[in-house]
Formats: structure tokens, C-alpha cells, sequence
């Protein structure tokens, strides 16, 4: 019995394609998420595995030369591959995280929901109610609910562009604790930007127990919700409003409606191939 070597050029070059998107797309994803310093020390650890590989295929000098040239052709003939190697990085990357999340990303506090609250699919909203694009939201998250009957929107108040956004955060909570919480959303954003007399405009507007209202807002049940939100913010990885989590889609910033149903569409999609 001899022991032999794969020599194989073929997959002595796919193996070395592979290393060198790994090398190139790890540089770009971190560079983008994490800075210059990430991306230098993911070169180097992607350098190390190559040099481990090169070896262990038996690689002569001359012929790891020829393959990096190759590959260097290759790759400026292909320049899509390197995009496709980074959006596929950044898609386990975001499935990492959304898992981090867990079970308390789609449990919603007690009224916070819109839609089919039996839903195959579930719409995280992110929102601040200071936020112009978050009410240039509403109408598209509003056309979904009305044409999707199997969508579940679960509001999550983001209270992070101004003071005034935290009270309203607050007053939308307790409006959720009166089962009104999609007419007291929908006030705020219709009354205008946060404030004393937007809030109250809004909680008039959507028939509050006012005195209840106020009560509730300045409950410890309600702080804790906002952190938590804010918390969940950091560890999912985003940084602003809207934003929308469907299925293990994180969407940010105003899309339009037929993003959203888009988005939704594949999320169904994936639960039945799954």
C-alpha cells in the first residue's frame, strides 16, 4: 500500500478560487462592518489557511504561482463572484445575529401588534415616531395589512432621534396596554413630529383612558420595553429607523410597499422549503 498525492489541478484550482474569495470577500465585509484594523488581521488569518491548504495539496512553488495568476485572471473576468462572496458573509452574518435575538425578537408586548395575530409570517417594525421616513412607512405597512391577510406586524418602539421620541415611545405603550396601540401609531405619525401637545393630540385622537394613559407611561414595565428594544437594536446590528425583520430579512430604511412584499413573499417561501 503506497500513499499518494492529489495533484489534481482542477480541484487544486477550485480550492485556491475558494481561499481567494474567501481572501478578498472576508477583506471587504469586514472593512465595511468592522474598519481597516478587522480586515487586515482577516487578510492575514485567510493567508495562513491558504498557505495550510497549498501545502497540504503538495503545491510546488511554481505551481501555486500559476494558480494565483490563474485565479487573478479570473476573478478580473468575474468581478461579480467577489459581491456575491460578501452578500453571502453578510447573509450568515445577519442570520448569526437575528438567532441571537431569539424568541423575544417576534414576542411582542401585549397589544403592540397589527395584522393576523395568527399570521404565517411576522413583521418586526422598528420605529421612531420623530422619524420622517418611519411615517412615510406607515402607508405602506397599512397596504400590507389590508392585501396580505396572513401578515403578523409586531411594533417595536426605537425611540433614539430625540427626547420627545421616548414619550411618545411611551404613551404608544400604554396606548397598547388599552388595546389601541395601531390608533394611537397611526395618530402620531399623522398629528406631526412629538411633543406635548402631539402626544396628547394623538391619545385623544385614538380615545385613551387619558389618566390611565399617563399612569401607564410612567411605568417600569414600559422603560423596560424601550430598553430592551434599545438592547435588541445593538444585538441584531442596526442603526436606525425603520427597520423592518422578516423572517431572517432585516430591511432598513423607507423600501416602499412592494419591497415589503417582496420580503414577505420569500420569508414564505423559505418557511416551506425549511
Amino acid at each position: 500500500m503506497t500513499e499518494t498525492k492529489n495533484s489534481n489541478p482542477l480541484l487544486v484550482l477550485m480550492a485556491a478560487i475558494a481561499l481567494a474569495l474567501l481572501l478578498g470577500g472576508g477583506f471587504l465585509f469586514y472593512k465595511n462592518s468592522k474598519g481597516v484594523d478587522d480586515a487586515g488581521t482577516a487578510t492575514a488569518n485567510a493567508g495562513a489557511q491558504a498557505d495550510k491548504a497549498v501545502a497540504a495539496a503538495g503545491m510546488s512553488a511554481s505551481e501555486r504561482a500559476a494558480t494565483e495568476a490563474l485565479v487573478r485572471v479570473y476573478i478580473l473576468e468575474n468581478p461579480e463572484i467577489i459581491t456575491e462572496a460578501v452578500e453571502i458573509l453578510q447573509q450568515r452574518e445577519q442570520a448569526k445575529r437575528l438567532t441571537s435575538a431569539g424568541s423575544t425578537l417576534t414576542k411582542p408586548f401585549a397589544g403592540a401588534v397589527a395584522g393576523n395575530p395568527s399570521g404565517d409570517v411576522t413583521l418586526v417594525e422598528f420605529t421612531d415616531y420623530s422619524c420622517g421616513y418611519c411615517k412615510g412607512s406607515v402607508a405602506d405597512v397599512q397596504k400590507l395589512i389590508a392585501s396580505d391577510k396572513s401578515v403578523r406586524v409586531i411594533y417595536r418602539e426605537l425611540p433614539i432621534l430625540a427626547p420627545a421620541s421616548r414619550d411618545a415611545a411611551r404613551w404608544a405603550l400604554a396606548a397598547a396596554k388599552q388595546g389601541k396601540h395601531k390608533a394611537f401609531h397611526d395618530a402620531m405619525f399623522a398629528v406631526g413630529p412629538p411633543n406635548a401637545n402631539s402626544i396628547q393630540a394623538a391619545a385623544q385622537k385614538a380615545r385613551l383612558d387619558m389618566a390611565r394613559a399617563a399612569n401607564d407611561a410612567k411605568s417600569p414595565e414600559i422603560a423596560a420595553e424601550i430598553d430592551g428594544n434599545l438592547a435588541m437594536m445593538q444585538q441584531i446590528g442596526f442603526n436606525g429607523t425603520p427597520t423592518f425583520v422578516i423572517g431572517g430579512q432585516i430591511l432598513e430604511g423607507a423600501l416602499g410597499y412592494d419591497a415589503l412584499s417582496a420580503a414577505v413573499a420569500k420569508a414564505r417561501k423559505d418557511a416551506k422549503a425549511g
